[in-house]
């Protein structure tokens, strides 16, 4: 069709060794469930083609985007702490790329659309279920302003897909200017290819870091900068990873590779969203921290940029990793306040605001909800149950907004516009799941036109902002699908 973009193949100016021609696997009865309206606008595709047959053989895997040959890529990284010298992928293709109407590359990847040289024995699907979740939170977190890959779309079939039980297999098209992460740089620099980390390194500079050509430590530096932004950003609106292995950072500071998240419902800082994480390495409170350990290990795969002595790469390496940090404080600090309403700073704020967060701690209070009612003092107090420390809180609360200019309803607005009233959270997502095995796609339709508009409250969706049921907590994810 003509007024698709033109698509190329992507990395072909690589080391071949880079990605590998690899077709996907199809699945001729693929239907699609869903698709985002939001990303293809912004990508500026006809609306015929979204409805026609052509979309849906490209996500099935019948038909390649024009222009474009798909690929496997490979890479290693760190999986709980552990290094896995190759890993790639194992159920993903990439085919293909553009430009799109801002100069931007946008790169089209189909995950779960079968085997690759990469998928270690795997069949190289997905399942509906983790299916859906990814295309739900891609778009989700886009929404709530945080830095994502993004779902252009949601295929499923009724092909049947082995893992606890067989359930229907799906595939999802997702969209992002790179899906490189660190773990290919690790992948080379395990194997002393320092020629192809420098290759590589130069590739991403030039296509997404212009003003950084041939100036390695100010490239590592944005890296680090928007990594600790994300980590800043992922805890103050209390979302949860659950796989934060090095070869699922992205090199541009996306959220990349949604398997077993989740968003917190009774606020808990040690709470584990991962059912396979039985270490709790990647906690919620613990995220920051290995957001600062992964940049560590994309410091140690780079070196050989820095500088040839290696105590001299080593030594400002550290001094590059030093910024986390600060980035990390700075960036939160500032989050925290805006939630709370808080314009200006004052050295007792992350003091005022740390107790707040340990009072709902304390009761497994509802993390999103406790936030976005702060400015309602009735709704609060119904959430709450120590109502004698609740009301020692809120009065030191008050004697701080004393010493803000803001009026109320200024500050009320300021503070709904960053705390989101609905989130996907897990039973809202097990709800859609349930109508989706039975091709019922209207739950997830509804689910994604809230969460298209987090932060305004939307008439008829109370049921979606509503405290999760009893049921909700016997709900589990893992790494399985």
């Amino acid at each position: 069709m003509s007024n698709l973009p033109t698509f190329e193949t992507a990395f072909e100016a690589l080391d071949p060794a880079f990605c590998v021609p690899c077709a996907p696997t199809p699945l001729a009865d693929l239907q699609l469930a869903h698709h985002s309206s939001a990303l293809a606008t912004t990508l500026n595709l006809p609306a015929d083609w979204l409805r026609g047959d052509g979309f849906r053989q490209v996500i099935a895997g019948l038909a390649p985007l024009p222009g474009a040959s798909p690929q496997a890529s490979v890479y290693a990284g760190h999986q709980f702490g552990q290094f896995v010298p190759q890993l790639g992928d194992g159920r993903a293709h990439l085919i293909g790329r553009h430009h799109g109407a801002d100069g931007q590359l946008c790169s089209w990847q189909l995950k779960g659309s079968g085997p690759t040289p990469y998928s270690r024995g795997a069949d190289g699907r997905a399942v509906l279920r983790s299916s859906l979740r990814e295309y739900v939170a891609s778009e989700a977190l886009h929404a709530l302003g945080i830095p994502s890959t993004r779902a252009l779309a949601l295929g499923v079939s009724n092909q049947p897909v082995r893992r606890e039980t067989v359930e229907r297999a799906a595939i999802v098209l997702r969209i992002a200017p790179s899906f490189l992460r660190f773990g290919h740089f690790e992948f080379y620099a395990a194997r002393g290819q320092t020629d192809q980390v420098r290759q590589l390194a130069d590739a991403v500079i030039a296509q997404h870091f212009p003003q950084s050509v041939g100036r390695y430590a100010d490239w590592l530096t944005e890296v680090i900068r928007r990594t600790a932004q994300l980590m800043a950003q992922w805890q103050t609106v209390g979302f949860c990873h659950g796989v934060m292995n090095s070869d699922n950072f992205s090199i541009l500071g996306l959220t990349i590779d949604y398997g077993p998240y989740g968003f917190l419902d009774a606020f808990d800082p040690q709470h584990i969203c991962n059912h396979s994480d039985h270490s709790g390495r990647y906690a919620w409170d613990q995220q920051p921290a290995v957001g600062q350990w992964n940049c560590a290990r994309l410091l140690e795969a780079c070196l050989s940029l820095l500088s040839d002595d290696d105590a001299v790469a080593i030594e400002q390496a550290n001094t590059l990793l030093g910024s986390f940090a600060t980035v990390y404080t700075d960036t939160v600090s500032a989050r925290w306040r805006a939630k709370f309403g808080l314009a200006t700073q004052q050295p007792e704020d992350d003091a005022l605001m740390q107790d707040f967060l340990r009072l709902i701690a304390k009761g497994r209070h509802d993390f999103t909800l406790c936030l976005r009612h702060l400015p309602r003092r009735a709704l609060l107090a119904d959430l709450v149950l120590d109502q004698g420390a609740l009301a020692d809180w809120l009065a030191r609360y008050d004697a701080r907004l004393a010493r803000e200019s803001l009026s109320q309803a200024t500050r009320t607005a300021a503070m709904d516009a960053v705390n989101p009233l609905y989130v996907p959270r897990n039973h809202l997502l097990e709800l859609a799941i349930r109508a989706a095995e039975q091709d019922d796609f209207s739950v997830l339709d509804r689910l994604m036109r809230a969460l298209m508009q987090p932060f305004t409250e939307q008439p008829g969706m109370d049921d979606l902002a509503a405290l999760p049921p009893d049921w909700s907590a016997a709900l589990s994810v893992s790494c399985s699908s």
